[in-house]
């Protein structure tokens, strides 16, 4: 279960690289960064839950991204002060949009083919 663990602890620093990068390289869509931020978000739930299952981790993956997506609509001063700090816009975004459930559920879906081609598991 430790090395399953430091597995988890790498690709979600990796993720993280790779996602900042994406927001600083010049040609690379902006939804590649919201769906490398779902894949992180993936392995995040498998690193804390290791023992859970797989369809654990994509449910509440899933409800997590959705969830702040839809915090979005909530635009009160206090938290629009957060969101438009560096670090309170990338966890929490700024602007509601459709697309990124759709960049979220591809985000996850690939968290999942990565855990399933490391430790070949099943969903």
């Amino acid at each position: 279960m430790r090395n399953s663990r430091l597995t988890y602890l790498s690709l979600i620093v990796i993720t993280i690289i790779l996602g900042l990068l994406s927001r600083h390289i010049a040609g690379i869509p902006l939804f590649i960064g919201d769906v490398l931020w779902a894949t992180m978000i993936y392995f995040g739930f498998r690193f804390l839950f290791i023992t859970r299952s797989i369809k654990f981790s994509i449910i509440a993956s899933l409800l997590f991204c959705y969830a702040i997506e839809f915090s979005q609509l909530y635009q009160a001063p206090w938290i629009n002060s957060i969101r438009h700090t560096v670090i309170g816009g990338l966890i929490l975004g700024e602007v509601f949009l459709w697309g990124d459930m759709l960049s979220y559920t591809v985000g996850v879906g690939i968290g999942v083919l990565v855990d399933r081609l490391l430790f070949s598991r099943h969903v």
